[in-house]
């Protein structure tokens, strides 16, 4: 099952320049959105949306529900309680699994471990963020990427007839670009009870030119390998479904990665980024448009604050 969530409060980027002093034209030339969404429920109930979605045609309750999601409800209890107790139901052993924007790819490789250890057999993966929440309207151009949404998927062992096949996944992490993308507060750094607390560490800061520079080539040196390690060839991939980060960096997958356009799932313009909801998202809307179809090949692949770079190549 494959389902998603947007909120129905558009956000179009004339509107949101007046929040930030900059020209609509401004915000489109930098990171190529025209509106994103506003969310006015919270990310468990954006969540449970989403999963209602995925389960819609499954006959069985899922036995593991596992949040992937890059800001939590609250810091306890873990916002997967809150997602479960959203869909009515109780008893089902829920986490979360946190790689900010790539925590949906680990979590598919989690979940993918699990099925073929017959630990879990029905796993229902959510990944929920509301990103607009957390915006500072002060760095005009990380808080023109962001907006809200949610996306899940329900997965099960394929049978011996079924081409399905989760085939290979890849990480890689530079602590060095750490302070790239933050939000300090929160935490034990930065607590809410400390004299030097500010507001703006509980917001999301990023430096974007920086972390590009540095993520193009991680990036592309990772497809490369990982083709190369599988024998797949670029044409024999059906789609790739990057992170949704900006629309220079969606676009690079082309222009770089040597990926036809065709190919590159490209949302962005009209649902800006979505933190870690944007892949899931990218392809339960590819999927809702009939682009992939039983076995075709594909990857998904991204950046994620750390700075990490992770990917994940299955068989639809």
């Amino acid at each position: 099952g494959i389902g998603y969530y947007l909120p129905p409060e558009v956000q179009t980027s004339k509107q949101l320049s007046k929040l930030i002093n900059k020209s609509e034209e401004w915000i489109i030339s930098r990171t190529g959105i025209l509106e994103r969404r506003i969310s006015k429920i919270d990310v468990d109930e954006m969540g449970a949306e989403a999963a209602k979605n995925a389960l819609n045609s499954a006959s069985r309750e899922p036995d593991l529900i596992l949040n992937a999601s890059g800001v939590p409800k609250q810091t306890i209890p873990d916002t997967s309680v809150f997602i479960q107790k959203k869909l009515g139901l109780s008893g089902i052993p829920s986490f979360s699994i946190h790689a900010t924007c790539l925590s949906f790819i680990i979590a598919l490789k989690t979940a993918a471990c699990f099925i073929e250890q017959n630990v879990y057999k029905r796993i229902l993966i959510v990944s929920s963020d509301r990103g607009t929440r957390g915006r500072n309207l002060n760095q005009p151009e990380s808080a023109s990427l962001l907006g809200d949404a949610a996306a899940a998927i329900l997965l099960e062992k394929s049978t011996e007839n079924d081409p399905s096949k989760f085939l290979y996944s890849n990480m890689k992490t530079i602590p060095n670009a750490a302070s790239l993308t933050e939000v300090r507060g929160g935490g034990t750094n930065k607590h809410p009870q400390d004299n030097d607390t500010t507001d703006e560490d509980n917001l999301f800061s990023m430096n974007g030119p920086q972390i590009y520079k540095i993520a193009r080539l991680e990036v592309s040196k990772m497809i490369s390998d990982d083709l190369k390690k599988n024998n797949i060839k670029r044409k024999e991939i059906k789609l790739l479904i990057p992170h949704q980060a900006s629309g220079m960096v969606v676009k690079a997958y082309s222009k770089y990665g040597k990926f036809s356009e065709n190919q590159v799932i490209n949302i962005i313009s009209n649902t800006g980024n979505c933190v870690s909801a944007s892949i899931p998202l990218a392809l339960a809307m590819a999927h809702e448009n009939r682009q992939f179809d039983r076995g075709d090949l594909l990857y998904f692949i991204g950046t994620g604050a750390g700075l990490s770079i992770a990917s994940a190549i299955i068989k639809y």
